[in-house]
């Protein structure tokens, strides 16, 4: 029987569903998710073998008026990632205009002459039925698109027709991952993911845009049976250190709390995990640290 495989891009502005999209289809959290924007910084691959078919989706930032040096490489790389896959799907919400950044991705997906859906996701916020009818108006007016289609990620709605509509697109070919594989990104990349998304979710607006997740030691014991890991949480001022380890060190016991039951969830392995907290000023603006940590400028 004849393999097939398909790279897809999901791509959109922030917050629009990209990873909750990406981890439903996959059965498996592999992009965190939360209410805030630019929660992913970079391209994240998530691979799903269905039969014959190898389907790898690249999640990508949200695309955004960068205001940092930082910003700037996160919407590089969504612009880059179009250049290496078969397929655009692009993310939009139902209500509100197209943005700046919108329009700039669009344009993209023009010139690249690369087939693209468009995806209205969050058909579990419409108020009424029709009103997705302007949205759907407003993209076929782009002339880009082969097809809209509506579906809700949150609700599981729509996204098997999505799926069959995806797989039309592939080509016979070799499956370039094992077929169980979920992602090709390092274990130690997703447990700084997992505990990047606590520290979204639990601090203020903009502190955890300013701090970065790196896991300095990830070392298994005999036969796995307990993994130790060591994090290091850098962010850009010593006063959001404090704010980070909280009044008697309980918003980081939280965080690494929080965090420990997802990895475990993830690592099927017990985890013994101890949580630093140091400062790196303005590393954001630093090429020198962008590059440290592995934002790399391409």
């Amino acid at each position: 029987m004849e393999t097939k495989s398909i790279f897809v891009a999901l791509v959109g502005k922030p917050n629009v569903g990209k990873s909750s999209l990406m981890n439903l289809v996959l059965g498996e959290k592999i992009a965190i998710v939360t209410q805030k924007p630019q929660t992913t910084r970079t391209s994240i691959t998530g691979i799903l073998t269905k039969g014959v078919t190898q389907f790898v989706f690249m999640d990508t930032p949200g695309i955004h008026a960068p205001k940092t040096k930082l910003g700037e490489r996160m919407v590089k790389t969504s612009h880059k990632t179009i250049a290496d896959v078969d397929l655009v799907v692009m993310l939009f919400e139902p209500y509100g205009n197209f943005n700046d950044a919108e329009l700039s991705l669009v344009e993209d997906i023009k010139k690249s002459g690369l087939p693209s859906i468009a995806v209205i996701n969050k058909k579990d916020t419409l108020k009424k039925e029709d009103d997705v009818l302007d949205q759907e108006n407003k993209i076929k007016e782009l002339k880009v698109f082969d097809k809209v289609m509506l579906i809700s990620a949150k609700e599981n709605s729509g996204v098997d027709n999505l799926m069959d509509l995806i797989e039309s697109y592939a080509m016979e070919g070799p499956h370039y991952f094992d077929d169980d594989a979920i992602t090709n990104i390092p274990e130690k990349v997703i447990v700084s993911e997992i505990v990047r998304e606590k520290l979204l979710l639990n601090m203020r607006d903009e502190i955890p845009h300013g701090t970065n997740v790196e896991v300095e030691s990830f070392k298994e014991r005999r036969d796995r049976e307990i993994i130790d890991i060591s994090v290091v949480i850098y962010c850009e001022r010593k006063s959001h250190k404090g704010m980070i380890i909280g009044k008697q060190g309980t918003m980081l016991k939280k965080i690494a709390s929080q965090a420990r039951m997802d990895i475990e969830s993830f690592l099927e392995a017990k985890v013994n995990m101890q949580c630093w907290v140091k400062v790196k000023e303005d590393w954001r603006d630093s090429n020198y640290i962008l590059n440290d940590f592995g934002f790399i400028d391409e």
